[in-house]
Parts: structure tokens; C-alpha cells; sequence
């Protein structure tokens, strides 16, 4: 067994897959001693690794491979368990258990790394063959809450990443929001190697924005935006991807305050940087993702974000709560804004050793109040369908003016019924 699984098992985490490694054998006849198990699939037989019945269960023979994200690979199963390990990123993912024996293989020194929070590499030469590696270990450093030794420092600090796709970077973001109790970690290791500005420049804009110490006694934005962030990824009760949409917006939803903080009337504010945040909020999840649909979300909850503090200081009406789900419906809604608050307000701790914890009797009354208006996980239900207007004389674009003006009216109501929603469409013919 080699790879995460066998780092995993030593941190006592949960396994999710697994990779053995097989020497002392032909692909072919690895192939036909797993076909006797069940159907055998090649995740890339020219890789070496083969699946039994789709189970999560990678078989492979050691290999080496050239550099680069499309590597030449050359099987060879002659190769002894240290070289073989040797090609892997990082020492504490260089181990291997012997499957027959179970004893640790450890030639890198990867428990003693694991054990000291260390990250370090096999192999200087090979991991900078690999651009992809920088993000891996960004991931590692939140994921695990280890630091790189200097040596990795120095490699990350110069190494080309412009040839990474979209899709890994995705990916390693993904891990390090969903996995990571403190994701800043990882965020101020890109800040401390000088390499933030190249890889999220909105974020690194945030740098020394200050902000009014009264509201926000942390800092500037940047400290901020990193206690905010690990206050999200410190949420519970949420599904995963509610839980993802507010990591990224807790990244993202500060970044309005660059171009609009001020000091006026002796205070530093940042009037309207909901709004003016929308467009680096996109411009900065662009470049982690090629997901339209995420970066629209996390586009909406960044100009909302501040509503649920307004609304419960503005003692406002249902009508305002039931506007506010309109408007994020149909895939968001008010209960994941209340969370992207909980993590706003959290993100304030002016010792900076993480963020705030504890209860939020304001977002929480606005979470009661979203559902004592029947609004927290969606909008009111529209009363007045097409098939209602249309016996009224309403066609074509006409109908759908009518349909979105009666449910504007229809949320203004206490008590709205069919028949008084019918008879203002009524009067909108005359």
C-alpha cells in the first residue's frame, strides 16, 4: 500500500481509496491474477493501473515517468520500493506498508515529518518537474496545518506554475476549502513566499486596507478575510455544497472595500463595497474555476452579504425578508447568506490567533425571522400562475410583466389570497 491511504491510516483519518503497488510482475500477468476477482478496468494501461470492478482500488506497477502534467512513463517492475517512492511529492506521502508483512517502509523519513508538521520532498529535482505540486502542497499546508521546511519554501518561492490548468487548481482549492479546519493557512503561506499577488491579486489587494477599529478590531481586510474564511470552513450542519459556496464567498467578500473604503466624518467606511465587490469576486474565482454556475453564486452572496445585519438593525417587514429570497432564489437562499454572516461577524477577533467563536443573536433573529416568514430556504411560493391571468386576456410577454408585478405585489401583502392577487391583475387591464 502506498500513497495517502498509508498517511492517512498514521493520522488516523478515514480511507477513502486505495493504492497498491504491485513489484515483481508483468502488467499481463497482473492483469489475469485480478481478473479472477472480478472485471478488470485500465484507469490507463499505459500507466500501469488497473481496477477491479470500478471499486475504489487502484493496482499499479512502479514506474518512472519525464516531467510535466503528460509525462512519458516507462513500467518497470524490477524497480525496488525506494526508488519507486522516490518519485512521490512529498516524504510523508513517500511511505508504503508491506501489505504481507505490515511492516512501514519509510526511506524518506515521512513519519517523523508527519509527526513534526513538516513538509518536505523525496526529491528536489523531481518535484519541480511537476508545477502542480506548488498547489498541492498549499492544500497540504491548510488540510494538515503543516509548514513546508525551507528548503520546499525555496523551491515554491520560484517555481513556474503558469502551465496549471484551471481544472487542477480547482481541484486543490476544492480539498483545501472542503478538508481544511484552517484554510488561511494555506492562503498566508502564498502571502509569506511572495507569491499571493501572482495567484489571487484581488486577495492580495486587501493588504493593508484599513478598516474602523470600533466594527473592526482585527485589522485590515486581509487579516480579516482570513479569520471570516476559517470561520466558515468552521461551520457545521451544512451540506457540502452550501458549505463550499461559503468558503468561496467568504474569500471573496470583502473584496469591494479596495476601491471604496474612505474616511468620512472622522471614521473609516467602506460604503457600497458589496456591490463593488462583485466584480473582483468574479475576476478572483475565474481564476480557480471554470465553473459559471459557482462563480455567479459566490457572485450573489458577495452583494448580499450585509442584509442580514441591515435588516434585523432596520427592524424591516416581511416584504423585505421575502424580496431578499427572491432575489437569490431559485439555487440560494437565506439561510446560507446567514451563514456567510456568521462567518463575516465571526471573522473579528482582534487577538488574530483565528477567529471568534460563539453565538450571533442578531443573525440568529434574522434567521428566525426568514422563517417565521416561510422564506428561509426559498422564496414564498408564487400564488398566481400563467394559467390564472391568461382567461384574463394576458399573452405573451404581457403575461410574464404581469406574472413578476403581481408577485411583487403579492410579497408586499400580510395576508395575500388568490382572489385580492386576481382582482389587481384585474385592474392592470384597464
Amino acid at each position: 500500500m502506498v500513497g495517502g491511504a498509508v498517511r492517512d491510516i498514521l493520522l488516523q483519518l478515514p480511507i477513502h481509496d486505495l493504492d497498491i503497488e504491485v513489484h515483481s510482475i508483468s502488467s499481463d500477468d497482473l492483469e489475469k491474477i485480478l481478473s479472477d476477482f472480478g472485471t478488470v478496468h485500465f484507469d490507463g494501461k499505459s500507466f500501469g493501473v488497473l481496477r477491479i470492478n470500478s471499486l475504489p482500488v487502484d493496482w499499479s506497477l512502479p514506474r518512472r515517468d519525464s516531467s510535466g502534467r503528460k509525462p512519458v512513463v516507462e513500467v518497470d517492475p524490477t524497480m525496488d520500493i525506494t526508488q519507486a517512492l522516490k518519485r512521490r511529492d512529498l516524504t510523508m506521502n513517500a511511505m508504503a506498508i508491506d501489505l504481507a508483512t505490515g511492516e512501514l517502509i519509510d526511506p524518506f523519513n515521512g513519519y517523523a515529518d508527519l509527526q513534526n508538521k513538516v513538509l518536505a520532498t523525496p526529491d528536489q529535482i523531481f518535484f519541480m518537474q511537476d508545477p502542480l505540486r506548488f498547489y498541492r502542497v498549499m492544500q497540504f499546508i491548510g488540510r494538515f496545518e503543516m509548514q513546508p521546511n525551507r528548503e520546499l519554501d525555496i523551491i515554491c518561492t520560484s517555481m513556474d506554475i503558469s502551465t496549471v490548468s484551471i481544472e487542477r487548481i480547482h481541484a486543490e482549492f476544492n480539498k483545501l476549502l472542503m478538508l481544511s479546519k484552517r484554510p488561511s493557512l494555506s492562503i498566508y503561506w502564498l502571502k509569506n513566499i511572495g507569491r499571493l499577488k501572482e495567484v489571487l491579486p484581488e486577495l492580495a489587494a486587501t493588504i493593508g486596507i484599513e478598516q474602523e477599529p470600533s466594527w473592526h478590531p482585527e485589522g485590515d481586510v486581509f487579516e480579516h478575510t482570513m479569520q471570516a474564511l476559517d470561520a466558515a470552513a468552521a461551520l457545521s450542519g451544512a451540506d457540502s455544497l452550501t458549505h463550499k459556496l461559503i468558503c468561496y464567498a467568504a474569500l471573496c467578500h470583502d473584496l469591494g472595500k479596495v476601491t471604496t473604503t474612505r474616511i468620512i466624518d472622522g471614521r473609516l467606511r467602506s460604503l457600497g463595497h458589496e456591490q463593488a465587490g462583485v466584480a473582483p469576486a468574479r475576476a478572483l474565482c475565474k481564476r480557480l474555476t471554470g465553473n459559471k454556475k459557482l462563480i455567479d453564486h459566490v457572485a450573489l452572496l458577495v452583494r448580499h452579504h450585509m442584509a442580514p445585519a441591515q435588516l434585523i438593525s432596520q427592524n424591516a417587514s416581511a416584504k423585505a425578508y421575502k424580496k431578499l429570497a427572491k432575489a437569490l432564489a431559485p439555487d440560494l437562499n437565506l439561510y446560507m447568506l446567514a451563514q456567510l454572516a456568521y462567518a463575516d461577524k465571526l471573522g473579528r477577533n482582534p487577538a488574530r490567533c483565528g477567529p471568534l467563536t460563539g453565538i450571533l443573536p442578531a443573525i440568529d433573529q434574522f434567521i428566525l425571522k426568514a422563517q417565521e416568514y416561510g422564506v428561509l430556504y426559498g422564496p414564498e411560493k408564487q400564488i398566481i400562475t400563467g394559467a390564472d391571468l391568461i382567461p384574463l386576456g394576458f399573452e405573451g410577454p404581457a403575461l410574464g410583466r404581469a406574472l413578476e408585478q403581481v408577485y411583487e405585489h403579492q410579497i408586499k401583502e400580510k395576508k395575500p389570497s388568490k382572489e385580492t392577487l386576481l382582482r389587481y391583475a384585474q385592474r392592470m387591464l384597464k
